[in-house]
């Protein structure tokens, strides 16, 4: 008779994740989302395991078609033999705290395949495109083992400068028509985008966008202190499929450059990525410890907000009276 079942009653979550199973990854995935004290713990121990996926971020308005690039470019890799991780980051639904748009319906061909981890995300009032718990979720699957991890943001405009931070390649989508758009994101175009894409190019004005990109590039590059890196500019039809072969490149020639370059880009990009990290960590333990220390004083946040709504106080005294309190 096989010992194998007892030894795999007797692992940790930590053994199991590491050894990619899907149920124990999908409950910690659930516990952090869900703030659980339990998974900090669990964190800490996965993070030795953590740097080795290439994760890839998609950002930009709702509707220019990321869920489908995401899913054409998880076909592509899935045919080269790599593991794929997708953290989709949706809008949170006003009655039951969770995401509009679930698990079950996006991405549906890619649910039997077992190299293959799906995950949405509620954004539960979190600006900047990321919810807090998605730079967690990347570190669990990184330590699973997954090759390549597409994160999917929500889609809010110009302030999802979040994901450029916290990914390795930053893939900035739009669409035809949008200029506007383009024109508010140029302060922060060459932050943003390691690529460009203009998807949905089979409508009017796909050639104006790009031209209008290139522009925007080429004299954000004029002021960069490193130009070493041309962004690409790509035009697909992702219900088609047609320019993703492109973008599969383009990605992959940008993880060489990062891998390859002599000059530090790639510790530039880790630096980035540990900054972030610690400090929404900081700031979310922070106000979690700062709001139950009150709170067993019995100085609850309603009251404080009760304050504010009559005016006896304000925000910016009130949180100075907090701070002096608390770090006396």
């Amino acid at each position: 008779m096989s010992h194998s079942p007892k030894k795999t009653y007797a692992m940790t979550i930590v053994d199991l994740i590491l050894a990619g199973d899907l149920r124990a990854t999908a409950r910690l995935l659930r516990d952090i989302d869900d703030e659980l004290p339990t998974a900090r713990n669990i964190l800490k121990k996965l993070y030795p395991h953590t740097g080795k996926a290439h994760v890839v971020g998609f950002t930009g308005s709702p509707g220019v078609g990321k869920s489908t690039l995401v899913d054409q470019l998880t076909t592509r890799y899935r045919q080269e033999g790599l593991t794929v991780g997708i953290l989709a980051v949706d809008p949170t639904s006003p009655f039951s705290g969770g995401a509009i748009l679930g698990d079950r319906i996006r991405m549906q061909r890619h649910f039997l395949d077992s190299g293959v981890f799906i995950r949405s995300l509620a954004t539960r009032g979190h600006f900047g495109g990321l919810t807090r718990s998605t730079f967690d979720m990347i570190n669990v699957l990184d330590a699973m083992g997954k090759d390549v991890i597409l994160v999917e943001t929500v889609g809010v405009g110009q302030d999802e400068v979040e994901i450029a931070h916290s990914a390795h390649t930053t893939v900035l989508v739009t669409v035809p028509g949008m200029g506007d758009e383009v024109q508010a994101i140029k302060a922060g175009i060459m932050e943003i985008g390691s690529i460009f894409v203009v998807n949905k190019a089979d409508r009017e004005g796909s050639r104006g966008t790009v031209r209008e990109l290139r522009n925007l590039i080429e004299l954000g590059l004029r002021h960069s202190e490193d130009a070493s890196w041309l962004p690409p500019i790509l035009e697909t039809e992702g219900v088609k499929g047609r320019g993703i072969d492109e973008l599969h490149l383009a990605i992959r020639r940008h993880k060489e450059y990062l891998f390859a370059n002599d000059r530090g880009q790639l510790d530039e990009v880790l630096r980035k990525r540990a900054r972030n990290q610690l400090i929404e960590a900081l700031k979310d333990e922070a106000l979690k410890t700062l709001l139950q220390r009150r709170q067993a004083r019995g100085l609850s946040l309603d009251v404080l907000i009760r304050k504010i709504i009559a005016h006896e106080s304000d925000p910016y005294s009130l949180v100075q009276e907090m701070l002096s309190e608390e770090l006396q």
